[in-house]
């Protein structure tokens, strides 16, 4: 099958399970503000999900386009008694990235953890195919956004606090087809180890989550039909994942359980 970018949960089939029935929560962020960019559909609403039946208030950044998808996720973290918050723009916009920030501080009251899960990724049939556009696209959503972001984030953050990263098993496994997106992801591994060693005398801990194949609409939105149809078959497990089966890796690293967590890299790929 194949959608248009950027995808639509409702045009996904079988439809993600993103925990909406299954993630039950304990308490373990209760009283946290939090941002999840992308947090419309796919890792990121499964994370807006179980951070909100964690007891966090998640305000979720996403496309314009992605307004249905993210009014869904929002009834969702309400659902579970927690405020949420949509808020559409671009992140490839160095003031929506500030902007981000500046609302979850005045909606929120403050920002505790960032979850930094946009991207961007179109497959290529190689690296003829590579246009300037589609590079620039690809590492000002995937890593300009992140840095953007953490830097706005910091005068905000205190100790205890966090930033998340999502990058891929692409960083050190790299596909062919996504050239730039593994690129990017390499990067971001990299920003990771780096940003946690400055923050870890504040009290501040860098982390990251490396999914492998996860079923979301980005798949079937930027590949072609036939890799879509034997997508996460060749992991160990011989399935692709699902969101819910992420998004406890980011409720650990932004939870007290993991206090002496930095620079670490937990990878949900299914073994890959």
């Amino acid at each position: 099958m194949t959608i248009e970018h950027p995808g639509l949960t409702r045009d996904l089939d079988p439809v993600p399970d993103h925990g909406e029935d299954s993630y039950v929560g304990s308490g373990r962020l209760t009283g946290r503000r939090a941002v999840v960019t992308g947090g419309d559909s796919g890792i990121g609403r499964a994370v807006a999900v179980a951070f909100a039946r964690e007891g966090a208030d998640v305000l979720v950044v996403h496309l314009p386009q992605e307004q249905d998808d993210a009014d869904a996720t929002v009834a969702l973290v309400e659902a579970a008694g927690r405020r949420g918050i949509s808020l559409p723009g671009d992140l490839r916009e160095e003031e929506f990235c500030r902007r981000v920030v500046e609302t979850a501080v005045s909606e929120l009251g403050g920002l505790d953890v960032l979850v930094n899960n946009a991207a961007y990724q179109m497959a290529l049939e190689g690296i003829g195919d590579l246009t300037t556009e589609q590079l620039l696209r690809t590492f000002t959503t995937n890593v300009f956004a992140t840095v953007w972001l953490s830097k706005a984030a910091l005068p905000h953050l205190r100790e205890g606090s966090s930033i998340i990263n999502t990058v891929s098993v692409q960083a050190d496994s790299p596909s062919p087809a996504l050239l730039d997106y593994a690129m990017t992801k390499a990067a971001l591994v990299n920003f990771t180890l780096n940003l946690a060693q400055e923050l870890g005398p504040k009290g501040i801990r860098v982390n990251a989550v490396a999914p492998g194949p996860v079923w979301t609409p980005l798949i079937p939105a930027t590949m072609p039909p036939d890799q879509v149809e034997g997508f996460g078959t060749q992991t160990p497990l011989g399935r692709p994942g699902q969101p819910a089966e992420v998004a406890p890796a980011y409720v650990h690293l932004a939870s007290a359980e993991s206090s002496y967590s930095s620079g670490t890299v937990i990878r949900v790929a299914g073994g890959k």
